[in-house]
């Protein structure tokens, strides 16, 4: 579905607002406090309803999760760069997300409007894209920060991969399946839509 500039800087909006309002909950915004961190979910779904938009709309959105943990971390008192989780590794996160853009935006090029091949398309992209962002943004944490003592080994590496897999992973999927039943919504109402304004035309 082609979509104008208007569309797509709205979809960006409502992304950026769900982001900020789960990304920012540890301690800025307390109403919040039972939602998971969207944000791996925002990008791939960004990648979605945004293919075309990366040169400008992932950047925005990077600066985005940027700007919230900074914001987040000196919220709590800590300098940003001292924090347990900043490191040369954060930087990892560019790379880490933008291969969920990626995931999400080769589906909207490939998939088949709402039939059920591209449900099982959808999920191979997730689960794809997903395992890359995690490898990567996990991987590059283990090895990279000081954070983590030494000494370390692809042993203990594995089992923090195991550790946190599948909490990432379900996380990722719930706010994936709740952009895909918006998709399903909005498609069917400008479907419904779009009959009724033909069905009013004279004969």
């Amino acid at each position: 579905m082609v979509k104008t500039l208007t569309q797509r800087l709205g979809i960006l909006l409502a992304l950026a607002v769900v982001m900020a309002a789960t990304r920012m909950h540890h301690s800025l915004l307390h109403h919040f406090d039972a939602l998971p961190d969207a944000s791996w979910g925002i990008f791939f779904l960004a990648g979605f309803w945004l293919r075309g938009a990366g040169r400008w709309a992932f950047p925005l959105l990077m600066a985005e999760a940027v700007l919230i943990d900074y914001l987040v971390i000196n919220g709590q008192g800590i300098d940003f760069w001292s924090h347990y989780c900043v490191s040369v590794a954060y930087w990892f996160l560019i790379p880490s997300y933008f291969s969920l853009w990626l995931g999400g935006s080769w589906l909207a090029k490939h998939q088949h409007g709402l039939r059920l091949q591209t449900l099982g398309m959808a999920a191979v992209a997730l689960l794809v894209s997903w395992a890359a962002c995690y490898l990567v943004s996990n991987g590059s944490f283990y090895w990279l920060s000081n954070s983590v003592p030494l000494p370390r080994s692809f042993a203990a590496w594995f089992a923090n991969l195991g550790d946190w897999y599948l909490p990432f992973l379900q996380t990722t999927a719930l706010y994936v399946g709740l952009g895909a039943v918006v998709h399903v919504l909005v498609i069917q109402l400008a479907r419904a839509l779009h009959a009724e304004d033909h069905s009013q035309l004279p004969r």
